[in-house]
């Protein structure tokens, strides 16, 4: 029988089923998987034809089996939910997880880049801190080790990026709330620290023009993570003096939304659908506490399983191939509507 020629491990993975990264972990030694896998492994290479690039596995050998994993801020509930995800999957393809956080602060984010790099990581996984970042520091790091960024995007630096179609998300929520009520205002902070924010209001403020209606701006004062915090005093600040603009609130993210419900609570404002109830509430993110918030929280899941397992992919073919790509590539994925009690 005649061999189906295959010539990347991504096309063997696609055709046989076997994850990228399993079949990295198996070329490099085969006893590292289960006997089970690698029965399958072996059964799709006697279906395929691929010789994997010997050079280049025994030029990774001489890496550690380290990989970097750097967000900017862990106490986040985002960038926990995609670092545990990312932490099993490193485990799984044979790799030692080695994760920081930078704590919002740009000198500690390449402070934490330079320790990695006295450790002779394989590759790195890191989700900017954004606009404070030290982007020539970042680059210079990037040109010497593999890198794929994840959730935000610094142009031009490491060599992959996966995030979210923060238009298409936004855009998605601003229709059904207009759709099933009064249009939403948006609730953001002056100074957000992550520049998805930007993309955020971007989207909304396309999404309200198209529908027929003039974009409506909610400003909270402050910087920093403490977004809560930020969104609880602005927002109490605003209902108090009468200065909501619309019935129907969509705050930039989750984690603005709890700050925001709670304050709607202490002033004595209901929040849901129906009779009785003064406001809708919605915020982006599907923030893991968000169906726990009182009400449940009506809101955009950003597909963190996706952003992970994508973005751990294509670090791993990187590191195995040893090619660094001539060009970075840079790709959003569509999230989806969740509905719940606020909205």
């Amino acid at each position: 029988m005649r061999q189906e020629r295959v010539r990347t491990m991504e096309e063997l993975a696609s055709l046989s089923g076997i994850s990228r990264p399993t079949l990295s972990k198996y070329f490099n030694d085969p006893t590292s998987v289960r006997r089970s896998t690698r029965a399958r492994v072996e059964a799709a290479l006697e279906r395929y034809e691929y010789t994997p690039n010997v050079y280049a596995i025994n030029q990774n050998r001489h890496l550690t089996r380290n990989l970097g994993i750097v967000v900017p801020y862990l106490a986040d509930p985002f960038f926990a939910e995609v670092a545990r995800n990312l932490e099993l999957l490193c485990s799984g393809a044979g790799f030692n997880p080695i994760l920081l956080s930078s704590h919002g602060d740009p000198d500690r984010e390449v402070a934490n880049l330079d320790s990695l790099r006295g450790i002779r990581p394989a590759g790195v996984l890191l989700a900017p801190i954004g606009r404070r970042s030290r982007h020539d520091a970042l680059d210079a790091f990037c040109r010497d080790v593999p890198t794929v960024l994840f959730d935000c995007d610094i142009e031009g630096v490491g060599d992959a990026m996966f995030g979210t179609d923060h238009l298409q998300s936004t855009g998605m929520i601003v229709e059904y709330l207009a759709r099933t009520g009064e249009p939403p205002a948006l609730f953001e902070m002056r100074a957000a620290p992550n520049p998805n924010a930007n993309k955020r209001r971007a989207g909304y403020e396309a999404a309200m023009r198209r529908l027929g209606h003039e974009p409506m701006l909610l400003v909270a004062e402050g910087d920093g993570w403490a977004f809560e915090e930020i969104a609880h005093r602005a927002a109490g600040r605003m209902i108090a003096e009468r200065r909501l603009p619309a019935n129907t609130i969509l705050c930039s993210n989750d984690r603005l939304a709890i700050g925001f419900l709670a304050a709607a609570y202490e002033k004595g404002l209901r929040v849901g659908v129906g009779d009785g109830h003064a406001l809708r509430v919605a915020g982006h993110d599907d923030h893991p506490f968000s169906r726990f918030t009182c009400p449940s929280l009506t809101t955009v899941s950003q597909d963190y399983e996706q952003i992970a397992g994508r973005s751990l992919d294509r670090l791993l073919s990187i590191v195995a191939s040893g090619d660094r790509p001539a060009a970075k590539t840079s790709t959003l994925l569509e999230a989806s509507l969740v509905m719940r009690n606020s909205a």
